[in-house]
């Protein structure tokens, strides 16, 4: 797996200098996976708290930056920090424990890096579920989903309960690399940044509400 023209290259902004040289070790050791500086990184593992400008404010800057971006992963110490939610409607792609082991690590940043999914199906579609029955400030109107084909919408349903292409491509029966492709529309169409702002706007919209399998 690389970035745009060669290896992923990943920003590690963490205020603690041993969590952040942690990071970084093992990240360098890591097939397709290079340390960046502040250019152009392809993924940027962001520390949700940190004093002076703090993950969010961060966040908002570089998602309102314009595209394409970096996609920012948060790092937090908790599984379901309060902040999490607000990180999610700042632009952040997903969530990554600070203890994770060192496979999940790696793993997170390659998916982020390709737009897909940062978790395990379940644990994503929990923390979903808990952030959408926090009123949003705007809920998106139906008329968004207008644009998609009735395939798509059954993609961005499937999506939004939490299944990786593969369980999609089998529900559907058609193959990963077709899925893969109504992924791309749907998200296109939507005009969003990747899954994690799909399944948002699935529940967001009453296209899928907490609790459907």
């Amino acid at each position: 797996m690389t970035g745009r023209d060669g290896p992923i290259r990943v920003l590690v902004v963490d205020d603690q200098d041993l969590v952040r040289a942690g990071f970084c070790v093992i990240l360098a050791a890591a097939d397709g996976i290079a340390l960046a500086q502040a250019e152009a990184p392809d993924v940027v593992l962001m520390d949700i708290r940190m004093p002076g400008m703090d993950g969010l404010a961060a966040t908002r800057l570089i998602a309102g930056a314009g595209q394409p971006g970096p996609k920012v992963v948060m790092l937090t110490t908790f599984g379901f920090d309060e902040y999490v939610y607000e990180a999610l409607r700042a632009g952040a792609s997903g969530f990554l424990l600070k203890d994770a082991p060192r496979h999940d690590l790696i793993a997170a940043v390659r998916a982020a890096a390709a737009g897909d999914a940062l978790l395990a199906p379940s644990v994503t579609r929990m923390l979903i579920e808990a952030f959408t029955r926090k009123p949003p400030a705007m809920a998106p109107s139906p008329a968004a989903l207008a644009s998609l084909t009735s395939r798509e919408r059954d993609i961005l349903r499937l999506i939004a309960r939490g299944r990786s292409n593969a369980e999609i491509a089998a529900d559907l029966v058609v193959s990963e690399a077709t899925v893969k492709t109504h992924v791309g529309h749907v998200l296109a169409k939507l005009g969003l940044r990747d899954r994690v702002q799909a399944v948002i706007l699935a529940y967001e919209t009453g296209m899928v509400v907490p609790g459907d399998n």
